[in-house]
């Protein structure tokens, strides 16, 4: 299902500015916990090279320290490819239509892990309509609509670009 809602229902929303503890421009990664068992990484995109294979690292790092890797079954990582297909998707979208990703941000509790991508473009992304399996390009929204349970975007009124979000459940 594809959405433009500012979050899922029952959602809290993304995580105010500093929320995992980074400071501002930091081009690390930042783990912290929360007080509900929700772990939350952060990483600065904006001016970096290479962004789809910096970000794809850095989630995986981030499902290692998570427990998702290794993983113990077929359906485990299953779902961990899920997740990185799914950053690398959004990483590239906002390299493609947006002016480049400024930030990753990903959380993940025991039931739901959270991808967001900020960038400052304007677009708004969607799948296309009719999808054209076996066509080159366009599948990006596409593939994060099929594997995430919703989506949306958020944009913060007065401010340039958005972010782009998406959730997968986390493995049983």
């Amino acid at each position: 299902m594809s959405t433009t809602r500012p979050y899922p229902p029952g959602d809290r929303g993304p995580e105010p500015s500093g929320a995992s503890g980074a400071s501002e421009g930091t081009a690390a990664d930042a783990p912290s916990g929360s007080p509900e068992g929700r772990q939350v990484r952060r990483l600065r995109l904006h001016g970096e090279s290479g962004v789809v294979p910096l970000a794809r690292d850095f989630a995986r790092q981030a499902l290692y320290a998570w427990g998702w890797l290794p993983a113990a079954s077929a359906d485990r990582r299953a779902a961990a490819e899920d997740v990185l297909l799914v950053v690398s998707e959004l990483v590239t979208n906002a390299c493609l239509h947006a002016e480049g990703p400024d930030e990753l941000f990903l959380a993940c509790d025991s039931k739901v892990i959270r991808v967001e991508v900020s960038d400052r473009g304007a677009g708004q992304p969607a799948p296309r309509t009719p999808h054209r399996a076996g066509r080159p390009g366009g599948h990006g929204m596409f593939i994060v609509q099929r594997l995430c349970l919703d989506w949306g975007v958020v944009r913060t009124p007065g401010a340039a670009g958005k972010t782009v979000w998406a959730e997968l459940g986390a493995p049983a």
